[in-house]
């Protein structure tokens, strides 16, 4: 039985061609900003912030997220020089463009003038979103994958469409879609930010770490799975100690992806998503026992560089104009325009 591939590239216009794999991450970047600019509509920060963001964030993000997969394969890339820039092939890690993305968006708040907690927040939703729709990247250039499995697996335990099916076969072996297993957990996610962010007990600072947690923890266990995973030669306890974390997953079935003995014996972002975990779960008791979490995430958020929109806007109301009525000064006095809680 012939099984047809997806064409990674949609279209071409003479030697310009226009691949999936960049027309998926486009469109991951906008449902990002979308969601952000929604969010920050509640909070009165302008469109041109996040959108502003977002033409520094992307660049930001693809690059360190391409130097993270370079480095992390150096052995192949230092004799393929060529292939460094060549990212519509595939090749960018996650966990990279995290960072990448976390520096510049640190450096434009402050410049902005405000507080980095709080934009963080706003735009953790839009970081998963990114990451979910990102993975069908992946699926379309047959890459992110995990170890072998049975077609009645894929069809008749997981009911997936033969799209799906179909693209897993990789060389006559089906593989497990760990693209899609990390694209439902990051949806679920962004549902689980949606009602903790409503929540009055939430500080600011925690929404970011709550995603931070909740990625990790779902990279974590699919991580092993893959057969492609970035690693290295750690010392023996704590491969075991990583293997013993993943332990359950074997009870329910799961094997781990096969991993080179000779490259790694530590996947990179099994332990870097440990870490992470208990670090953002520090931050959170920290900051809650030290009082540094004392603003809650539905607090209003000011720039302490207020924009020349709301500039002009405090100067009209400094300066009320002569046709003003009395009951309306009056109307005022008595405390309508008083500030919002």
């Amino acid at each position: 039985m012939e099984y047809l591939l997806l064409n990674p590239v949609v279209f071409s216009i003479g030697s310009l061609s226009v691949h999936w794999y960049g027309l998926i991450l486009g469109t991951a970047a906008l449902v990002g900003l979308l969601l952000a600019i929604w969010e920050g509509k509640r909070f009165g920060i302008p469109q041109d912030f996040f959108m502003d963001l977002l033409l520094l964030g992307v660049p930001s993000a693809i690059i360190a997220a391409r130097i993270y997969y370079v480095a992390f394969k150096w052995d192949y890339y230092q004799y393929h020089l060529g292939e460094i820039v060549a990212i519509w092939e595939g090749g960018i890690a996650i966990y990279g463009a995290l960072i990448g993305a976390v520096i510049c968006a640190f450096f434009y708040v402050r410049h902005k003038g405000y507080n980095f907690w709080r934009i963080v927040d706003v735009c953790a939703p839009s970081l998963l979103a990114g990451q979910m729709i990102g993975r069908w990247g992946n699926f379309v250039n047959q890459e992110a994958y995990g170890g072998p499995v049975s077609e009645s697996f894929l069809r008749e335990t997981l009911h997936l469409p033969d799209f799906i099916v179909n693209q897993m076969n990789v060389n006559g072996i089906f593989h497990h879609p760990t693209f899609l297993y990390e694209s439902i957990w990051n949806l679920v996610g962004i549902l689980l930010l949606f009602v903790l962010r409503r929540r009055t007990f939430v500080r600011a600072g925690e929404i970011f770490m709550s995603y931070l947690i909740w990625y990790s923890f779902g990279r974590f266990f699919i991580e092993m799975l893959r057969t492609d995973s970035l690693a290295f030669r750690g010392p023996e306890w704590l491969a075991a100690f990583v293997d013993g974390l993943w332990s359950p997953m074997r009870l329910l079935g799961f094997e781990p992806g096969h991993l080179d003995p000779l490259y790694g014996n530590v996947r990179i972002s099994q332990l870097l998503a440990i870490l992470l975990i208990l670090g953002a779960i520090l931050v959170i008791v920290v900051r809650r026992v030290k009082g540094y979490a004392s603003v809650s995430y539905s607090a209003p958020i000011v720039s302490t560089k207020p924009s020349k929109t709301n500039a002009v806007a405090a100067d009209k109301q400094e300066a009320p104009s002569a046709s003003e009525t009395p009951a309306t000064d009056e109307r005022e006095d008595n405390g309508n325009n008083a500030p919002q809680e």
